[in-house]
């Protein structure tokens, strides 16, 4: 059958694309940006409607469109909602113990890298939800933004459900779908959500100017989310040759890239390809995306494999992370004993990089939290995300260390120099409780 042919069968109202999902399954939706909003509207309705019932709804990093619709009250109390990352409007739910429907949203730990064979082996997904970009003449769509688990689940499913959006790039690598792959098609145009990261601090500009000195000319990037990556980002235009293989793609990397400064010709991997599994931007990153063929996507167990990453000379990783204890521990998704984010990709690139000949990993943080009235040097951290074996650099506006190599006592003491003043002399007595210093 002509590929025009058989999309114009496929094609159905997003009512109808919801009525196919039968109660008592697994619906997994696609992550971030690639949630289908005209889909999940209608699949809301059903399940505020009773007329879909007993399920089990999977997502990843959920936004405006998980938020808008499956997270609503009168519909997340209905179904059972799982969440592999902690984000958006997910925190008002988890951080109020009042709210009943706290009780219908759970967290799945797990690396990003591990994500896919997570779905493929140890879910049973029936329906897959995400949003596409348009078919091209060989019957392809593209999984634009994201692919992360997008590319492994429209496999694993029994029932591929795909939106139509014109604003969703085209991108190359292992991004493409056929439409025999498909089971329904919507179609419903929607502007994709633009992420800005907030203007850095002085403590972010410090720290950044610390991490930027430490990357040589041709080194591979993985930055991650946050402000103070973004800082990294921003104090590297005096580089040259600079490649990326990271997990997310972000409007930081765009000026760069356009300016001459990453150009991926001396990578070892994939040299002179963007490589990537998930994006996140403004409108202008979002068309320089489309149909350039130095954007290359693959699903996360290839990008954020540590054996990948590794094969990436001079690899940098840079990621954000809430606290850092005197062992070298660190903790990237945890807030008070609240479950705040999640792992993410963060140790797949911490110990990746490590891997790598000449690479290095930062972990960067400020220095104080809430006004200066915590320490995010920690005697014990809330939860570890990082272990202390793979943790190599530590970046405060205070300066930096390399953890690697150094004991239990020279760790604790390097740490703790990277603490604010002010909360020094507790780190000392923390310390010596903890019989790390005499």
């Amino acid at each position: 059958m002509p590929v025009q042919d058989e999309y114009r069968r496929k094609l159905m109202s997003a009512a109808d694309a919801a009525a196919s999902v039968p109660s008592g399954v697994q619906v997994l939706v696609a992550m971030g940006l690639g949630a289908p909003p005209a889909v999940l509207a209608a699949l809301a309705d059903r399940v505020r409607a009773d007329d879909l019932l007993d399920l089990d709804l999977y997502y990843g990093m959920g936004g405006d469109a998980i938020g808008d619709t499956i997270l609503q009250p009168g519909v997340i109390e209905k179904l059972r909602a799982h969440t592999f990352f902690v984000a958006g409007r997910d925190h008002h739910i988890i951080a109020d113990p009042a709210r009943a429907d706290r009780e219908t949203l759970d967290f799945i730990p797990v690396n990003f890298s591990n994500l896919p064979r997570v779905i493929r082996e140890h879910l049973d997904v029936d329906t897959f939800l995400v949003q596409v970009s348009p078919m091209d003449a060989s019957g392809h769509f593209s999984f634009g933004v994201v692919n992360d688990y997008a590319s492994v689940a429209a496999r694993a499913c029994r029932r591929l459900i795909v939106e139509v959006n014109p604003n969703m790039p085209r991108v190359f690598g292992d991004s493409l779908l056929h439409i025999d792959e498909v089971d329904a098609i919507v179609e419903h145009a929607s502007p994709l959500p633009e992420v800005a990261e907030a203007a850095p601090t002085d403590a972010d500009l410090g720290i950044a100017a610390h991490v930027a000195a430490h990357i040589p000319d041709g080194a591979t990037l993985q930055i991650g989310a946050g402000r103070v990556p973004a800082a990294v980002a921003a104090a590297l235009g005096d580089h040259r040759d600079l490649g990326i293989h990271s997990a997310l793609f972000s409007s930081a990397f765009v000026p760069l890239i356009e300016s001459g400064v990453i150009t991926g010709q001396r990578k070892t991997l994939h040299p002179r390809r963007h490589v990537w599994t998930s994006a996140v931007g403004d409108a202008h990153t979002y068309a320089f995306m489309n149909d350039n063929p130095s954007m290359v996507s693959f699903p996360a167990d290839y990008v954020n494999d540590p054996q990948v990453i590794s094969r990436n000379d001079a690899m940098i990783s840079v990621n954000a992370a809430i606290q850092v204890d005197l062992y070298g521990q660190v903790n990237a998704e945890m807030i008070a004993g609240v479950q705040y984010s999640g792992s993410g990709g963060q140790f797949d690139f911490v110990t990746g990089a490590a891997k790598s000949r000449g690479g290095k990993s930062f972990v960067v943080l400020p220095a104080t939290a809430k006004g200066g009235a915590i320490s995010t040097i920690v005697p014990r951290v809330d939860i570890v995300t990082d272990e202390r074996m793979d943790v190599e650099h530590v970046v405060t506006e205070h300066g930096m260390v390399n953890l690697r190599g150094l004991s239990t006592q020279e760790r604790a003491l390097a740490l703790i120099s990277l603490a604010d003043d002010a909360h020094k002399d507790a780190l000392v007595e923390a310390a010596r409780a903890q019989r790390l210093i005499a």
